[in-house]
């Protein structure tokens, strides 16, 4: 046991790497290793030797299994040690730079009008975008036989065989929203809607997912004039120019009565569209006087109260500011 303890001891000393050191793991102490196979004499022995030769086996078993694991760790910290002196980062260096991202166009005009509006008294009000039939048309005066219906203009959703309910859309507008703000508040009210709108309408100017904003006022005695006033006042804070002209021109809308669509004063030099200056005009969205039937849709007495309402393009407003 002696013999076999100095060989060991000095073979695992001297075992250069990890896979060595498992080869004498194997000869040593393995199933068919030299002390193994002197453990297993120990059935031939007398119960006398086996008393002095068992414990002395065991003992030479430990020492060779604790021999094997303090050079396993002494291996693996040399490793390390020089992974350490050869990977070395020196963490006081500067981090790589990062390009910064920025927000996009269409949601810093989503806060920019939010904050305009804000300024003139208007809160946000938002509304589911898969709306029921009744609160995207029939409440807003649009009927049946109104083109806006028609499948090739509106996503319609899927209805179960049998279920004769009409069927959900995906919103073509957000005056849907204007009901249910009516219909949760009731007048007065004074509100901005914006958000993603759907129509079945795409080719190189035209997609099918693109962003509104509506403005509702309510109260007994606002006018036009009123309409007027608001519009002119977000044109000159959004562009930036003092006294930007608009145009109003008669047009028909079925939630407002009179409708108007507004322009705004541009011009075109060099290929270079600039608003607020020139003599050209540029339809910028619709307005008009709340229709009674849109009132009392949502519950608000069109003999009492009365207002305005408008909408216009988020992402085209986007465009006429930023090119």
């Amino acid at each position: 046991m002696d013999d076999l303890r100095e060989k060991y001891i000095e073979l695992i000393g001297a075992a250069a790497d990890e896979a060595a050191l498992e080869d004498l793991r194997v000869q040593a102490v393995g199933k068919k290793g030299e002390i193994s196979l002197q453990m297993r004499s120990l059935g031939k022995m007398s119960p006398e030797e086996r008393q002095i030769m068992g414990p002395k086996l065991n003992a030479l078993k430990d020492e060779i299994n604790s021999a094997l694991a303090a050079k396993k760790a002494a291996l693996a910290d040399a490793a390390l040690n020089e992974r350490l002196q050869s990977e070395w980062l020196d963490v006081t260096l500067p981090g790589r730079t990062r390009r910064q991202g920025s927000i996009h166009p269409v949601s810093q005009v989503w806060e920019e009008c939010t904050a305009i509006f804000a300024d003139m008294g208007f809160s946000v009000a938002e509304g589911p975008q898969i709306e029921k039939d009744w609160y995207n048309f029939d409440a807003l005066n649009i009927p049946g036989h109104h083109p806006a219906r028609a499948e090739m203009d509106t996503f319609y959703m899927h209805r179960a065989e049998g279920d004769e309910r009409p069927p959900h859309v995906l919103r073509t507008h957000t005056s849907p929203v204007q009901i249910r703000s009516m219909e949760a508040q009731g007048a007065p009210l004074r509100i901005i809607c914006p958000g993603r709108v759907y129509r079945a309408d795409y080719d190189q100017t035209h997609t099918p997912m693109f962003h509104q904003i509506e403005g509702l006022a309510i109260d007994r005695d606002i006018s036009m004039a009123n309409l007027k006033w608001v519009l002119e006042e977000f044109f000159s804070a959004f562009f930036e120019i003092d006294g930007i002209k608009t145009r109003f021109r008669a047009s028909h809308f079925p939630f407002t009565e009179p409708s108007a669509e507004v322009d705004i004063q541009c011009s075109w030099e060099d290929g270079q569209l600039k608003i607020g200056q020139g003599d050209g005009w540029l339809e910028v969205l619709g307005s008009g006087m709340v229709h009674p039937h849109v009132l009392r849709s949502g519950g608000v007495d069109p003999d009492e109260w009365q207002g305005f309402a408008f909408g216009m393009g988020i992402d085209r407003i986007a465009m006429l500011k930023y090119g």
